[in-house]
């Protein structure tokens, strides 16, 4: 029987990224604590950063209190501070802890304050992302990096809306649409956050990975609203 030689049409149209050892060491490796990009290889380097995996800082900015405990509480004024109205903040609140905290916990007894902590975040990992946390939380960069070799058509270091949407439908596992659901409403969330003409961007998405973007956008708020109290005055 003749076989088929013809690579499947997705192999060309989602090219790997090339030239990626030129200012990336080793891109496959996975970092610990720094979230790198070629743009960025040192990750975020105004920030502090703690001995904690990337995927730790990921969710830090909603531990109020740095007790390594999320609490609902916690990510609902997390959701606020960021410009989400209450009822889409409620339900964020409502579909993170009730799939999160779980996962997180030392016991087998569900805790019925929903808690979610902080040391154990990487065992939420779910299926159908982008791969670009590994399984213990670490950043890998050329996973990174992939996201816009392979969807950002017109290599503007962005996505749009369909770029994104085709992205999450490219990562899809089969049988797992707890995955499919849960990346949708990440990058879904994101986009309404931090959208600019139809665009994120790839410093906003690399920051989003390792948090600082939330703590910017925090910031940013309360200066905008000093500014106009003082306006006011």
């Amino acid at each position: 029987m003749a076989i088929n030689n013809t690579l499947p049409d997705v192999v060309r149209q989602r090219p790997l990224p090339s030239d990626l050892e030129k200012t990336l060491d080793n891109p496959g490796q996975p970092r610990v604590s720094i979230a790198a990009s070629k743009e960025k290889p040192d990750g975020t380097s105004s920030k502090n950063i703690p001995p904690r995996t990337v995927l730790q800082q990921h969710v830090d900015f909603f531990d109020k209190n740095g007790d390594g405990v999320i609490t609902p509480y916690g990510t609902f004024l997390g959701f606020r501070e960021l410009g989400f109205n209450l009822i889409f903040s409620l339900v964020a609140v409502a579909i993170i802890h009730g799939a999160l905290a779980y996962p997180t916990q030392d016991s087998f007894i569900p805790s019925p304050f929903f808690k979610i902590y902080t040391k154990n975040i990487h065992k939420s990992k779910h299926g159908s992302d982008q791969e670009v946390y590994d399984t213990e939380g670490r950043f890998v960069p050329q996973k990174f990096e992939e996201m816009f070799s392979k969807y950002d058509l017109n290599r503007r270091n962005a996505l749009n809306f369909w770029e994104m949407t085709d992205m999450l439908k490219g990562a899809r596992n089969a049988g797992d649409p707890f995955g499919w659901s849960a990346a949708f409403f990440e990058w879904g969330a994101l986009y309404l956050l931090v959208q600019t003409d139809g665009l994120i961007h790839k410093e906003q998405i690399r920051k989003m990975y390792d948090g600082s973007l939330f703590y910017d956008i925090a910031q940013q708020r309360r200066e905008a609203k000093s500014g106009s109290e003082r306006k006011y005055q």
